[in-house]
């Protein structure tokens, strides 16, 4: 597609990042739901936001962090999010720009404020996260630009965007332009709550809709309610064109039509956390999808971003991703 302005376009919610450590009675006494997504309203997020230890703020967002380590390994990356005209808002936007990523995306000058994720990390490097989706909620067909999305090679959404309903009708916006200037859409599944409360909608999105799907084994198996990792893959394997699902230290298979790539995860020296590896599996995979590699080179590029982010705080590359996939051979 040498005619692509952009090799990836993310859209998703637009979030501010407060990581803090923490141990298991912290996730009991405050009743968090260990290891998923949890919307919270404006007071809760206050509250657990009094509670957290010291910790750091960065700029996220599942799509975002894909999007940011697209352009870490050299992808033309664009992203579309909502965040308000206000100070997390203002460094949300310089934060993603200076990762190199065209956003331009108008934020909202009234409403809800700019979006922020609590995120746990319990001592076993698992991490609960629990969002206030603030001005997140206002992205809507308006605010797909018709011109990017046509001039980029692959649009990717994350689950989440399924929960606003304005999101919802972006999101069917964007799909459409995509498939109608012959570019691909992909949706990563991103939690297992989040399949639960649409399966229905997910599978006749993938069935009709995605062509590179991106599932973690228990999303998969959820969306299929399957007994196992096995028949989820047998499910998924006719409804779209790719998926590429995670194994965590299993590593990850690769699906299409008849083919099946099996690829070992990245030895790591130590999990610290494992915030953004589903998003850093996701850049890997599509930088090395839209630069023409091969579907097992393409898992390996993903499984050395998503190693390299569980090994650090943060959801967001701290190594050379570039000089760590030139190790990667094959077409």
């Amino acid at each position: 597609m040498a005619d692509s302005q952009f090799d990836v376009l993310c859209i998703g919610n637009a979030i501010v990042d407060v990581i803090a450590h923490a141990d298991e009675a912290f996730i009991a006494d405050n009743k968090l739901v260990k290891g998923a997504m949890t919307l919270i309203d404006a007071d809760r997020a206050e509250e657990l936001y009094g509670r957290m230890g010291p910790g750091f703020e960065c700029s996220g967002g599942s799509a975002g962090n894909t999007a940011a380590a697209a352009a870490a390994l050299g992808s033309k990356t664009a992203y579309f999010g909502k965040v308000r005209d206000d100070q997390l808002g203002s460094v949300f936007r310089h934060d993603i720009r200076a990762s190199g990523v065209a956003f331009d995306t108008a934020p909202a000058n009234d409403g809800p404020p700019t979006a922020r994720c609590l995120i746990v990390v319990t001592p076993d490097a698992e991490r609960t996260m629990n969002t206030y989706l603030g001005a997140c909620t206002e992205l809507g067909p308006e605010d797909i630009d018709e011109a990017v999305t046509a001039a980029a090679q692959v649009t990717y959404m994350e689950g989440y965007l399924w929960d606003p309903p304005r999101a919802k009708d972006a999101f069917r916006k964007a799909m459409a332009i995509a498939h109608e200037h012959g570019r691909k859409v992909s949706l990563t599944l991103s939690d297992p709550f989040c399949v639960d409360r649409y399966r229905d909608e997910f599978l006749h999105l993938v069935e009709r809709e995605v062509d590179i799907l991106f599932a973690n084994e228990e999303e998969i198996i959820s969306l299929y309610q399957a007994a196992d990792f096995d028949e989820a893959l047998q499910r998924v394997r006719g409804h779209c064109e790719i998926a590429a699902l995670t194994r965590s230290e299993k590593g990850s298979v690769v699906i299409s039509g008849d083919e099946v790539h099996v690829v070992d995860a990245e030895p790591v020296g130590q999990v610290v956390d494992t915030t953004g590896a589903g998003d850093q599996f996701a850049a890997g995979f599509l930088y090395g999808y839209t630069q023409g590699r091969a579907l097992h080179a393409c898992g390996q590029m993903g499984a050395i971003a998503a190693a390299e982010v569980i090994q650090h705080y943060g959801a967001r590359p701290e190594a050379d991703l570039k000089a760590l996939v030139r190790k990667v051979g094959g077409a």
